[in-house]
């Protein structure tokens, strides 16, 4: 199709996003003021513009609000444990295997891994970090190594597949036009090729800076861990008799309750075939209603009448943590889903009229000199992903990954192994890995080790294991 000065101006707006990722500053602007300055010239009105600018919002937030939801309700029950002491407990058997600090990597990875598959990495870290690092550093893991399994195997391969939730795959998904079945298994596949890489090449690199449990460095680096236990402190007092009960039964209930989501939606996705079982909305759906039972019976148990204002304050909680989270995602989702004929006749208010397809229109345009070969295609959709990661948010560049996976998906690739491709080169920089100006410098600070150190020795093992997984989806997929 001939391409409009719309077209042309969408495609310069683009461009300037990536770059302004790449100088580390936020996107928002440019996003929320191309989005204006498009549709004022499309519509031919300035009024139009207005107009438009707000419905790109709404609309993104119309088709992101579930995953606020699952977040909100998440980091709910997670607060409702801590007031209970359950979240300590749930931790406590695992501090009895960590015999050596050779072990102690591992475990600290595996915990860590199953933990932020659920909670997600951001909630989980305090948890982790508070508990479970300085039992690794007693039984000799250097705090810097026990910071690279924080966030190799929660910042980076947890949320990079976002296999629970589904909240990642959900966003690459709807941007590329497809369903997200045909994202989450090849996320997940592809992550856990990089995270296991990553992890093990960490490893190798540094064994041998392990130590014994007797050292006396173990104490040194115990002393010098900082934020453990520090926050806001709670003001909510207990109404119930027997705390140390409740909290003993939901160190149970919790953990038993998500392996047995986890087991459920196993069985029924290989008992429904490749397309079946709880997928996208529904398997979030679930495991955001569980959540909110499990909510509901620990804040009573905790507060007995009080109850029924902490869970208020739970929930308040959770959704302040899910926008200063996702917030930013709705302007540049906004931005990128102009881009797709899906969204812009809203977006636009064109009614029955056709809606432009400006981001695919320039992608289609453009085949002559975009590379054809699925080795070139695979790698440049990576390339953008790790780029729109600069931000320091994971997530933000999954609409525009997403967008040119369903866009490139006739070069030999799928768009859904394009979509987990940019995924991962998305969620492991700006996820908080290799960038140091992303959540991986919560861990930084709870492990008391420097956030640029930390991300300079990850970026060679999460480098190779990206390359290694794109080459995996190419040769495979």
């Amino acid at each position: 199709m001939e391409l409009t000065v719309t077209h042309w101006m969408y495609g310069i707006i683009t461009i300037v996003i990536i770059a302004t990722m790449m100088f580390r500053k936020g996107v928002v602007l440019p996003t929320l003021l191309g989005t204006f300055l498009i549709a004022w010239v499309y519509k031919g009105s300035v009024i139009g513009g207005f107009t438009s600018v707000f419905n790109a919002n709404l609309v993104a937030a119309k088709e992101l609000f579930n995953i606020f939801l699952i977040i909100t309700f998440m980091v709910a029950l997670l607060q409702a444990l801590s007031d209970l002491g359950a979240d300590r407990r749930m931790i406590i058997p695992i501090q009895k295997v960590m015999t050596n600090g050779h072990i102690a990597y591992f475990v600290l990875a595996a915990v860590t891994y199953v933990i932020s598959l659920f909670f997600w990495p951001t909630p989980a870290v305090p948890l982790i970090c508070a508990l479970l690092v300085p039992a690794a550093v007693r039984a000799g893991l250097p705090a810097m190594l026990a910071a690279m399994a924080v966030a190799l195997a929660g910042q980076g391969m947890a949320l990079s597949s976002d296999y629970i939730m589904q909240v990642a795959p959900g966003l690459s998904a709807a941007s590329a036009g497809i369903e997200t079945s045909e994202v989450v298994d090849k996320a997940f596949i592809l992550s856990i090729i990089t995270g296991v890489i990553a992890l093990l090449l960490a490893y190798l690199f540094y064994r041998t800076s392990i130590r014994s449990s007797q050292d006396v460095q173990n104490e040194v680096e115990l002393r010098s861990l900082q934020g453990l236990g520090a926050g806001d402190q709670s003001t909510r007092e207990a109404k119930s008799q027997g705390i140390g009960m409740w909290s003993k039964l939901f160190a149970v209930l919790v953990p038993l309750s998500m392996l047995g989501v986890m087991i459920f939606m196993i069985t029924t996705k290989l008992g429904s075939g490749r397309m079946g079982g709880l997928e996208g909305g529904d398997g979030a759906a679930f495991i955001g209603g569980v959540a909110v039972i499990l909510l509901l019976l620990a804040t009573v148990a905790f507060g007995r009448q009080n109850s029924l204002d902490y869970i208020t304050e739970h929930i308040t909680d959770g959704f302040v943590f899910a926008f200063k989270a996702m917030g930013p995602v709705i302007p540049i989702a906004g931005f990128f889903f102009l881009g797709s004929s899906d969204f812009s006749g809203s977006i636009l208010s064109l009614g029955d009229a056709t809606a432009p397809a400006f981001l695919f229109d320039l992608v289609q345009s453009s085949q002559d000199i975009l590379p054809q070969s699925s080795f070139l295609v695979a790698f440049s959709i990576l390339l953008i992903g790790i780029i729109t990661g600069l931000d320091g948010s994971g997530f933000s560049g999954l609409p525009l990954t997403g967008a040119l996976a369903g866009a490139m998906a006739s070069s030999g690739l799928d768009a859904g192994t394009l979509a987990a491709i940019g995924q991962m080169g998305s969620i492991w920089t700006g996820g908080g890995t290799i960038i140091a100006w992303s959540s991986v410098v919560a861990i930084a600070g709870f492990c008391g080790v420097s956030v640029m150190e930390l991300v300079r020795r990850n970026f060679l093992p999460v480098m190779i294991g990206l390359i290694a997984a794109t080459m995996f989806g190419i040769l495979f997929w």
